[in-house]
């Protein structure tokens, strides 16, 4: 195994550059310690990479777009990612538009959201306010992993319960009307899964929750702007980035003391064969990956014409009309096929970001969810149901940029077959990620670490997984006790002072620095 023949040629190795296995080459970088990460695309950033997909002047983000994980994540907090790039944060964090020209409207403010629910305004109000007031601990639970004893068992007992409800046919006992249970299963079929179910009501709480606490920002520029960040950071810290570079197997790696795997349990197997255990390998092949999305990218002459006035100032809209036609589209999807009448996610960031079109033009980013390994383009489908609470939209298009599912795995492979959550997101996958461990980042290949989205805390754009991969890493085979910072105001190194650390930190950990979790 590359991480231990021989004299180490670097003491850290992560293979692919994605927002978890930058995350954890930031990490150990910081530490002290030699770090190179191969990527296999010629550019990096994998789901988090901004470019021009449809005509010149128009900037696409190729994979995530709205960032509501960009000021809750913990990672990005210490890093400080919010001082670092400019992040735009729409008043209207999401918007849901109903048959008949209304539309529901997720303030960042749940007093403003609430009161124009009508009705049921009241029990929006007393479902999130007590997640709301304590939306950090509600980020450190959920980005976290779930063996974990919770820090704040309170609050994880709220939220643990408004899932069972949310996750139950006792969805609708709360509500009166359409638009609230239909506000709130938008958010929810973010998680690609039959409604409802505990996994996709404790992913819809979550989202709701930073949409209310903090709302959800947009990078200025594009996601390509988070990465930017992290590679700047990894190369001011003696980081070092190869690209073009496929790597099939550990064997071919150069010698490391630690190999981190912005990687699915997949390719886990295939780079390490024969090197697991049987028991090990059996669990990973038993991990099983979900449905998929399609992803369409417009170029547009003018704004989304959308019929609710509303939903112009929204960062995100989720198309798909109440919350019992929302549920039969995601169904029937679980079933295998392709809903007529499907569930869109749509975002306008030209709106709030002028930088990413021509002046006067607009980027739109959308995508719909499809049966895993979908190779039935979705444009039509899309623009139909956008159509439908969007009169003329069809009009402001100037060009299109359509991928299938297939053709998103072959552009990303932890997307496999167009699953972009890198793995099933079900209570018993949250759980098992990808197999049930305190310590499920570490393999029992002595040195190798899995980092990316298949592990705790699961999907999006947080950093998380990278940086608990790292904090691992650094406990168990690289003899450093203390967290290192990551703030941007920390100094940068000379070479001779991250050898000097380097070898410091081996022997006699920094008290000024946080422990690392047992």
């Amino acid at each position: 195994m590359s991480a231990q023949r021989g004299a180490p040629e670097v003491d850290a190795i992560v293979v692919g550059s994605g927002p978890n296995g930058l995350a954890a080459a930031v990490t150990l970088a910081r530490a002290g310690l030699s770090v190179r990460v191969y990527e296999k695309n010629a550019s990096v950033g994998g789901g988090a990479a901004t470019a021009e997909l449809t005509l010149p002047g128009f900037h696409h983000d190729v994979c995530s777009a709205v960032h509501p994980l960009a000021l809750a994540s913990e990672f990005f907090q210490r890093f400080g990612l919010a001082d670092r790039i400019d992040l735009v944060v729409p008043e209207v964090s999401y918007g849901h538009p109903l048959p008949g020209g209304t539309a529901g409207l997720a303030y960042r403010s749940l007093t403003r959201t609430a009161a124009e629910l009508g009705k049921d305004g009241p029990a929006w109000n007393r479902l999130f306010a007590p997640l709301v007031a304590h939306a950090d601990r509600v980020a450190e639970f959920t980005g976290a992993q779930l063996l974990r004893l919770p820090r704040h068992p309170a609050t994880a007992l709220r939220f643990g319960l408004r899932s069972l409800e949310q996750g139950s046919p006792l969805w609708n006992l709360r509500f009166s009307g359409e638009t609230a249970p239909a506000l709130l299963t938008g958010v929810s079929a973010h998680t690609i899964r039959a409604l409802p179910s505990i996994a996709t009501a404790g992913a819809g709480l979550t989202l709701a929750t930073y949409a209310h606490a903090g709302g959800w920002p947009i990078p200025v520029g594009g996601s390509g702007a988070i990465v930017t960040a992290l590679v700047d950071d990894l190369l001011a810290h003696g980081g070092e980035i190869v690209t073009s570079t496929e790597v099939r197997r550990l064997s071919d790696l150069p010698t490391a003391r630690v190999v981190m795997l912005d990687l699915t349990p997949r390719a886990l197997l295939r780079l390490a064969e024969g090197e697991l255990p049987a028991a090990y390998a059996r669990r990973l092949r038993a991990f099983r990956y979900g449905n998929g999305v399609a992803k369409v990218d417009f170029a547009l002459s003018d704004p989304v014409p959308w019929r609710a006035a509303g939903l112009r100032a929204a960062g995100t809209v989720h198309v798909g009309g109440t919350r019992a036609q929302i549920r039969r589209a995601e169904n029937t999807v679980a079933r295998g096929q392709h809903a007529e009448e499907p569930y869109v996610l749509v975002s306008q960031p030209s709106g709030i970001d002028p930088s990413r079109a021509p002046a006067g033009r607009h980027t739109l980013w959308a995508y719909t969810h499809v049966p895993c390994g979908s190779n039935i383009d979705q444009t039509e489908a899309i623009v139909r149901q956008i159509e439908r609470f969007a009169p003329g939209f069809r009009d402001t298009i100037l060009a299109k940029a359509s991928r299938t599912a297939t053709e998103l795995e072959q552009h990303n492979p932890n997307y496999v077959s167009g699953d972009i959550s890198a793995g099933e997101v079900s209570m018993s996958q949250l759980l098992r990620r990808p197999v049930l461990s305190p310590d499920p980042w570490r393999t029992p290949v002595a040195g190798v670490y899995l980092c990316s989205s298949s592990t705790p805390p699961g999907p999006g754009v947080h950093g998380l997984a990278g940086w608990h991969a790292a904090l691992s890493a650094l406990r168990h085979d690289l003899g450093v006790h203390t967290a290192p910072g990551l703030s941007p105001v920390a100094p940068r190194q000379t070479d001779q002072e991250r050898t000097d650390r380097h070898e410091r930190t081996r022997h006699e950990p920094n008290q000024e620095q946080e422990t690392l979790w047992p």
